[in-house]
């Protein structure tokens, strides 16, 4: 059984300062090129069968980057959408709701480019990935490229938990590695945000 290599594409200005981007196509930095680039000799150890990614091309050219040519954009994988709080940090979404947790209070509808999702589509979402995944993980590992929140909802669900839950994992770096395999048959974390 392979593991799945869970991949958060690397830095970007708007994760630099700390603002929510969920659709909104942001550049790699330098920095993030960078990180990206140093990802792939780890990366050509593995036996790949397959590397999935967020079509933002921030997820795309981390994938690139990263030596894994080839990457099938798929959907699932986009970020959350944040609505009305794309683009704003945690600190400026609490000044008009104070006490604002992501995981409890979701977000607020904006326009037509961001109604925003609530927590279970996200799950939904992260579910039929893992539904395509898990059979080829027979084969070998795969590899996705995806983003730090649903990174968490991923994990969570590959856990079988809650997707609430996600709450109580460590929001993964830019540009760092995640791998979820099995352990005596159970689903496990088998090591979290390693650069």
């Amino acid at each position: 059984m392979g593991e799945l290599i869970v991949i958060r594409h690397g830095q970007t200005e708007w994760s630099l300062s700390g603002r929510h981007a969920g659709r909104t196509d942001v550049a790699l930095t330098g920095a993030g090129e960078e990180a990206a680039r140093a990802l792939a000799p780890r990366l050509a150890r593995r036996h790949l069968v397959a590397v999935l990614s967020s079509p933002l091309s921030r997820a795309m050219r981390t994938a690139a980057l990263a030596g894994l040519s080839g990457a099938e954009p798929d959907p699932d994988l986009l970020e959350w959408d944040y609505g009305g709080y794309e683009g704003l940090t945690a600190e400026q979404i609490r000044e008009t709701s104070p006490g604002w947790d992501l995981w409890r209070d979701g977000v607020v509808p904006g326009g037509a480019d961001h109604p925003g999702e609530k927590l279970a589509q996200v799950a939904a979402r992260t579910d039929a990935v893992l539904d395509r995944v898990r059979p080829l993980l027979r084969d070998g590992d795969v590899a996705v490229v995806a983003h730090g929140h649903l990174a968490r909802v991923l994990t969570t669900r590959w856990l079988g938990l809650d997707a609430s839950a996600s709450r109580f994992l460590g929001h993964p770096h830019p540009g760092t590695l995640s791998f979820l395999g099995t352990e005596d048959g159970q689903p496990v974390i088998s090591a979290w945000n390693v650069p």
